[in-house]
């Protein structure tokens, strides 16, 4: 099990890394052939709007072997970064986009497919803390990658980038082709018709993946919702220079690292809904911290936000896993990433506006959105029995499920 934990984690290091590289890179190199910046952030909505269709994506992974399928997209995803050598000048800008419709796309399959393996090769009780090595490894990725991406492109421009990147898929895939997957779920024989719905009764219909979903989902969107009120807080209001916004991406990235560490313990001792509020108080005990007039205030605030967030994600990824039946894992999987990502869609244009009104409006705002849904989480936590929520050794029939379904 040791060893399959460690391949996890690599394949969380290599992926984040080629991932986070890549997405700085794209804007980079469309803003540098276009002279657009609107055409630049574009490049980032591409990378996140297949999300969206996560239900349907997720269903492939229950109708086919996850594994193989795992591999071959990355293969495939290796295969489209490198079209992009093709980039000469502004004609073939149109490529970038395609590309990072393409990432978007391959990573809600393996994401969701990493998702669904975990369980096969993992025991329940190491879930939490895998969990939380992955996510620490990601967000160190986000702290050295980009930097990494950056001065590549500046030293030997785009193409190098490029190889760098389809490097990492291609050795993620042979990670994934070592992994010893021994465990046999109890309840494989669970049938996998029923389509995207299947995926939404299964995540909504049992409390013990909706209420850490659901927190997940508004912590995610308040942090796009509160952005643009940073950087307002920061130029406006602290009066400081931009670069100062590199420090805080820092103390929120060290943050999520430390939160990474030690959620899986948490998750142990306190079940993944406890963890999913406290990750949630957190990250709106940051939010108003960031809006004090003091800049340490606002640096301490980010760490804060930092912890909370991979909280609230590695909660309700593991509840999801523990609490699901193996042959749907695929589509359940890919519906609680639409559904905890995808509003992301909406809140960032949303913060974006709201900070109209000044900057720490939108991040009171957020704030109040956490707390409230943190006092209905605890509420409905309270009132609903706990012996009513089915575990993956003994699932539940839902719609698309079962013998009745046929």
């Amino acid at each position: 099990m040791r060893r399959n934990a460690g391949l996890f984690v690599a394949i969380s290091l290599l992926s984040g890394f080629g991932s986070s590289a890549m997405s700085l890179v794209a804007g980079i190199w469309i803003l540098d052939l276009t002279g657009s910046t609107s055409l630049a952030a574009l490049a980032g909505l591409c990378v996140y709007a297949p999300v969206l269709a996560g239900p349907w994506l997720g269903g492939l992974l229950d109708r086919a072997p996850r594994r193989p399928l795992v591999i071959a997209v990355n293969l495939m995803l290796a295969a489209a970064l490198l079209g992009l050598l093709a980039v000469r000048g502004p004609g073939q800008t149109w490529l970038i986009f395609a590309v990072s419709c393409a990432y978007g796309a391959s990573y809600v399959l393996i994401d969701a497919g990493e998702t669904a393996l975990l369980p096969s090769a993992l025991a329940p009780a190491e879930l939490g803390d895998v969990n939380g090595w992955r996510s620490s490894a990601q967000e160190g990725m986000k702290l050295v990658a980009p930097l990494a991406g950056a001065g590549l492109y500046a030293w030997r421009g785009g193409h190098a980038v490029v190889v760098l990147s389809a490097a990492m898929p291609v050795l993620v895939a042979t990670l994934y082709a070592l992994l010893r997957l021994n465990r046999t779920p109890t309840d494989r024989r669970t049938e996998r018709g029923g389509g995207p719905r299947t995926g939404l009764v299964v995540l909504f219909g049992q409390r013990a993946t909706r209420l850490p979903v659901a927190l997940a989902a508004v912590s995610i969107a308040m942090s796009g919702f509160a952005t643009a009120g940073i950087y307002a807080i920061v130029v406006t209001e602290l009066r400081l220079p931009t670069t100062f916004l590199g420090v805080l991406a820092s103390a929120q990235g060290a943050g999520s690292i430390l939160g990474g560490l030690i959620v899986g313990r948490l998750i142990t001792a306190r079940g993944p809904v406890a963890v999913g509020v406290a990750g949630t108080v957190l990250f709106a005990i940051g939010c108003l911290a960031r809006c004090l007039p003091w800049w340490p205030a606002t640096v301490v605030g980010a760490v804060v936000a930092g912890v909370g967030l991979p909280w609230t994600l590695v909660a309700a990824v593991t509840a999801v896993q523990t609490h699901t039946p193996s042959a749907l894992l695929g589509r359940v999987s890919a519906t609680a990433n639409t559904a905890m990502f995808g509003p992301l869609v909406v809140a960032i244009p949303l913060g974006s506006a709201a900070v109209h009104l000044g900057a720490r409006p939108p991040l009171m705002a957020a704030a109040a959105i956490c707390l409230t849904a943190v006092v209905v989480a605890t509420f409905r936590r309270r009132s609903t029995p706990y012996d009513e929520t089915p575990t993956a050794l003994s699932p539940r029939r839902t719609a698309g499920t079962g013998p009745a379904s046929r």
